[in-house]
């Protein structure tokens, strides 16, 4: 990360004066993809990605009333409430450290992990990230108040309670996902048809999910890296929301190490919940061939995907690179899979 120029807390402050979506209800993908930028050591290239990216971007949207400890439960959920969720959360993290209020708050946002196609839950992971390496500076805190205004503001649990009691591993069970019906939908209406897609729920019931926190963060960790090879073959179902699949339990992982312990084991069930349902909506059905890695660094793959400019490729080339990082000598799979998330976007954009 970039620590001399500020770089990082630069671009945070211009982003903090825009609303976290546009054109109705399009996630602000900037703050994510910034930190990624900079985390991979293109620091160089925020501004000026950033200068192109911010002329979509909304003015923040007008407040309306103060949310407080006695009545934020009403403003739960509640997009139109999303400035006020802000408000809520600067305030808190003024008054209290910023870990404390995260362990608060995580397991009453967790169950609306679903919301907004899960941008709020990753755009959270990438606060909590660059507050974990680079220390608590005030844009990176006040990034974590949009972050968690964003979350409450956009909260919704699936339609369908899922309870992992199952002996599955997250590659099986993922390799056993049924898909819904009609793939040519928004999240909400695709996560809609879950209850009736047969063998969702029951399959995805059928993962196995320790209590010990340590064999849930290395369940969690094979889920992320399940689910980013899941798209090197299905990605063409959809190249833009099937990334989420694999970027939404990684924030969750990459939270972790910032939550109480105690907290480990439901992270990971809510996350392989929302990879699960992102999983059964977006995937294509038949696999298809990704493109060849070999001989391509981990830094290249990267520059490919800044190169292409997308925020959704740039963010998922991120996490792709952390999942090729663990993977063992000459396992290719991971970048491959990156390398696909630039040909798709790059076609649907």
């Amino acid at each position: 990360m970039d620590t001399t120029s500020g770089t990082l807390d630069e671009a945070l402050q211009r982003l903090h004066s825009s609303g976290p979506e546009f054109r109705g209800f399009l996630s602000n993908h900037g703050p994510m993809a910034v930190e990624a930028l900079v985390r991979n050591g293109r620091q160089h290239t925020v501004h000026r990605w950033l200068d192109a990216y911010a002329r979509k971007l909304e003015d923040v949207p007008s407040a309306r009333d103060r949310i407080t400890d006695a009545n934020w439960q009403a403003a739960l959920g509640d997009p139109r409430r999303v400035t006020d969720w802000t408000r809520y959360f600067t305030d808190r993290l003024a008054e209290q450290p910023w870990r404390a209020v995260l362990a608060t708050w995580w397991p009453r946002l967790l169950p609306g992990i679903a919301g907004a196609a899960t941008h709020p839950v990753i755009r959270v992971g990438h606060a909590v990230r660059s507050l974990l390496t680079e220390g608590e500076q005030g844009p990176r805190r006040a990034e974590l108040a949009h972050a968690l205004g964003y979350w409450a503001a956009r909260h919704l649990p699936l339609p369908a309670t899922v309870r992992p009691t199952g002996r599955a591993t997250p590659a099986e069970a993922l390799a056993a996902l049924p898909r819904v019906a009609d793939q040519r939908v928004t999240p909400v209406d695709g996560y809609a048809q879950l209850p009736g897609t047969p063998g969702w729920l029951s399959t995805t019931e059928s993962l196995h999910v320790p209590r010990d926190p340590d064999a849930a963060r290395e369940g969690l960790t094979a889920l992320v890296r399940a689910a980013t090879l899941t798209y090197a073959g299905h990605g063409h179902g959809n190249g833009i929301m099937l990334v989420h699949a694999a970027t939404a339990p990684n924030a969750v992982l990459r939270t972790l190490p910032a939550l109480p312990r105690a907290l480990w084991a439901d992270s990971y069930a809510v996350a392989w919940a929302a990879a699960s349902a992102i999983t059964a909506v977006y995937a294509a059905d038949a696999p298809r061939p990704a493109p060849d890695a070999a001989g391509l660094t981990p830094e290249e793959i990267f520059e490919r995907a800044v190169a292409n400019g997308n925020e959704h490729a740039i963010k998922f080339a991120d996490t792709a690179l952390d999942v090729a990082a663990a993977a063992e000598d000459g396992d290719t799979r991971a970048l491959s899979a990156a390398l696909n998330a630039v040909r798709l976007i790059d076609t649907e954009d």
